[in-house]
């Protein structure tokens, strides 16, 4: 089974560099702008939808259906640090992000999860999927497709990956039974 990870369009937050996580926030009127733009891949039979209002959005505007809304494709959550940028952490925190740098996917922000708890969660949805499915997208956030490039290239987050997630961009995977293999990336933006 194939499958498309498109990240939600882009927020006041992501301009802002701030971490999200649960935190519900809408699409910008740049992001809704930026959305709008994207070409998505044809031939998806079902879509899967992060519960946030900011992939709502997107799914919205290309009314993407069939579709189910997922709640293992919630972005990380990022406790205590969500509303902050990292250097405000960094500023805040010195010695506890001292501590933490170099976990990769053991990182957990105080009263938030780690990439290993996305990563599981996203593997457990996968495992669980019951329909005989060829090609299926999911709007979600950058911090589950990073989960995806996790399991599926065996990468630890302890350094950073060649590919950057970005806004317009689906990512595209090979599900085959308990394995998931990255394919490419395709550009959303219409030519």
């Amino acid at each position: 089974m194939n499958i498309f990870f498109i990240r939600h369009g882009e927020t006041e937050w992501n301009k802002l560099k701030k971490y999200q996580g649960h935190t519900d926030t809408p699409l910008s009127d740049d992001g809704i702008d930026q959305v709008s733009k994207w070409k998505i891949p044809a031939d998806v039979e079902h879509w899967f939808i992060s519960p946030l209002q900011r992939a709502i959005q997107t799914a919205d505007i290309h009314q993407l259906k069939p579709r189910t809304i997922v709640p293992e494709l919630i972005e990380a959550n990022w406790g205590e640090w969500e509303g902050r940028t990292l250097k405000q952490i960094r500023q805040e925190h010195p010695k506890l992000v001292k501590r933490l740098d170099g976990q990769g996917l053991d990182l957990c922000p105080p009263g938030g999860e780690s990439p290993r708890q996305v990563r599981t969660r996203l593997k457990h949805w996968l495992e669980c999927l019951d329909q005989p499915y060829q090609r299926i997208g999911a709007v979600t956030h950058r911090g589950v497709i990073r989960a995806a490039l996790s399991l599926a290239t065996e990468w630890d987050m302890k350094s950073d990956h060649q590919i950057n997630i970005t806004h317009n961009h689906a990512y595209e995977f090979i599900w085959r039974g308990c394995e998931l293999s990255y394919l490419r990336d395709h550009q959303l933006i219409k030519s």
